[in-house]
């Protein structure tokens, strides 16, 4: 790599660059991962120092899946470690004006929802969150997770399809 290149990753224009334009969507892909904030942001941090420290072996346009690389790596690495569940629902209390029959069927559903969402196989739940949440398009989720746009169809498909099974009115 030559490291006279204006486009080096080591360059601090251009690694900022990487990090402001790749982040959140790092983050958001891991976080739909854990379910945890705090972990997600660790990683991402984690993968962003750990381009820094690479900068000069990794060429700009191989960024973006370096870093990507690196957090899914360390997010694996914490799962065997913790085995971590996760949890989407905020468990904070909020006052409302709701009735209780209608905060009870809230609950509830929120409750089916997120039972539904932990139980699809992760890259199900993956590639519907980045979709339905990020507003992610297909190709983008397949690029994401190295696979094919007919694998993230399918993915698709099939979290659709157990998730109408597992709750009314989806």
């Amino acid at each position: 790599m030559d490291t006279d290149n204006k486009n080096n990753v080591c360059k601090e224009e251009v690694y900022s660059a990487l990090f402001n334009t790749n982040s959140k969507t790092v983050f958001n892909y891991i976080y739909y991962k854990f379910g945890n904030e705090e972990k997600a942001y660790d990683v991402v941090q984690e993968a962003f120092i750990k381009l820094w420290e690479n900068c000069a072996k990794v060429a700009p346009e191989k960024a973006k899946s370096f870093v990507y690389t690196v957090a899914n790596n360390l997010y694996l690495n914490v799962i065997k470690a913790e085995k971590v569940r996760l949890k989407y629902a905020d468990k904070s209390l909020e006052v409302s004006h709701e009735s209780p029959e209608f905060l009870l069927e809230e609950k509830q559903y929120q409750e089916k929802l997120d039972r539904a969402l932990n139980n699809l196989p992760e890259n199900q739940r993956t590639t519907f969150l980045l979709n339905r949440i990020d507003g992610k398009k297909y190709a983008e989720i397949a690029e994401l997770e190295n696979v094919s746009v007919k694998a993230i169809e399918k993915r698709m498909h099939l979290a659709l399809k157990t998730l109408r099974e597992q709750i009314e009115g989806i």
